[in-house]
């Protein structure tokens, strides 16, 4: 038996989103209703980059309840994204409620400069026990030296 299962992945969409300028409502409908050979995509042609933020713990029991800061900063930054995930509103407050809490995403020049932008937002989001790896799109950045 094979199995194909269709979707869009977490965290590989956030970069796909960025890079979409068509209406994404308009593409799903066009795929629903078998016209999608008549929707001329639209992509920005600029590289992004996401990166994960985690709670604490994660992939194991993760930290739950732990206020988030900083994401109006970062989402005032340029060509930056903030995807929620593992994220809800306690409150009025924003806090983690999942491993994988954010994905701030970043579209730049060349890669590195995504990356650079990504890591720009990361640095103003604060929250306990927060994690995220510092070597994403590294091996990207290398190879295309």
């Amino acid at each position: 038996m094979l199995e194909f299962n269709v979707r869009f992945g977490d965290p590989e969409t956030q970069p796909i989103l960025m890079r979409l300028k068509s209406d994404l409502l308009e593409v799903l409908l066009a795929v629903c209703d078998g016209t999608l050979d008549q929707v001329k995509l639209e992509w920005d042609p600029r590289p992004a980059v996401c990166v994960v933020m985690t709670s604490g713990g994660y992939p194991g029991d993760y930290q739950k309840g732990k206020k988030i800061t900083g994401l109006q900063e970062a989402g005032k930054l340029d060509d930056v994204i903030v995807f929620h995930a593992g994220t809800k509103d306690l409150d009025g407050e924003i806090v983690t409620n999942g491993g994988r809490g954010l994905g701030v995403t970043a579209l730049g020049r060349t890669i590195a400069d995504a990356k650079a932008r990504a890591y720009q937002a990361v640095e103003k989001i604060k929250f306990d026990g927060v994690y995220c790896r510092r070597d994403i799109s590294d091996k990207a950045i290398k190879t295309n030296k």
